[in-house]
């Protein structure tokens, strides 16, 4: 389908979207570029990529594809950088978790080369950031959403759309704000969340003692706490209304529960564990939630 890929960061998510393309026969060669030369060379080494580039303008001369993998701060820069020697038939893609800020950074940064980006965020990720950590199989069984602007030429969405089903994703596409407000709540405040747990007992002197004692359910509550800090710095910055939103709503729950412990009210309580129960055990990852009184007790 495309003739070269020009992959701008070789990390987690665009190594494992290099190796997924060229397992499919989707691509015949990957050009990449990351900051870092070790890590261009480790991408070498692992076959993500073909040949190394010196600079984000060799990653993307020449490409059919492209796809922009850096943390969503470096969003703009790297975009102004590119939009000089971006083909004018290629297909532009990012990565991001956040898309009003890079749909805004766009927008300041491709000039007429704007109709060529399908902003896409695939659902898909692990604690471990870096190319070693790059997985073919990554994107297979997840969601990918793409948030497409008015000005994006309507057959690279198509496109963009048949290239991510591929590669094994299920894709959905929204509006910007629209994905920007659900992930906050599903993605980016239960990180911070996560942080804030964390935080929590470091802040105590008995923290080591109890981390120590930790079981299986802390382990699971608590995982996404080891993501990658400077990412997530971006994205809760990135989204910072959105997620200071939902914390709001978090709070407004929490004190709810905190109030029926209070006042001891065991039936509330008990009212209260089991919606949020039943709900869970009636989420399926990438599929729909029943409501609680659809969804069976666990």
């Amino acid at each position: 389908m495309f003739e070269q890929l020009g992959l701008i960061g070789c990390g987690l998510m665009g190594g494992s979207f290099a190796l997924a393309l060229k397992e499919a026969g989707l691509v015949r060669q990957v050009v990449g570029y990351s900051k870092s030369e070790r890590t261009r060379e480790r991408a070498l080494a692992l076959g993500a990529i073909d040949i190394c580039a010196e600079t984000l303008e060799q990653a993307v001369e020449g490409s059919d594809l492209v796809l922009l993998a850096v943390p969503v701060a470096a969003t703009e820069s790297s975009l102004a950088a590119i939009a000089p020697v971006l083909a004018p038939r290629a297909l532009l893609m990012d990565v991001g978790s956040t898309k009003c800020d890079v749909v805004a950074a766009a927008r300041r940064a491709l000039g007429e080369r704007l109709s060529r980006f399908v902003p896409a965020h695939p659902i898909a990720g692990k604690e471990s950031a870096g190319i070693e950590h790059a997985d073919v199989a990554l994107y297979h069984e997840r969601q990918l959403i793409l948030t497409p602007l008015p000005e994006t030429h309507p057959p690279l969405v198509a496109l963009a759309a048949e290239l991510w089903s591929l590669l094994g994703s299920q894709v959905l596409q929204m509006s910007p704000e629209r994905h920007d407000a659900a992930y906050a709540s599903v993605s980016h405040l239960p990180h911070l969340l996560a942080f804030a747990a964390m935080n929590a007992i470091l802040g105590q002197p008995q923290a080591d003692e109890w981390l120590a004692l930790a079981g299986p359910g802390f382990r699971d509550f608590s995982r996404i706490a080891a993501s990658d800090p400077s990412v997530w710095r971006d994205i809760l910055l990135a989204n910072r209304e959105q997620v200071l939103a939902q914390s709001r709503h978090l709070r407004a729950a929490l004190d709810t529960l905190e109030a029926t412990m209070q006042a001891g009210d065991a039936s509330a309580l008990q009212a209260l564990i089991t919606q949020a129960s039943q709900a869970r055990a009636g989420w399926r990852l990438g599929g729909s939630t029943p409501s609680p009184s659809e969804a069976d007790p666990a």
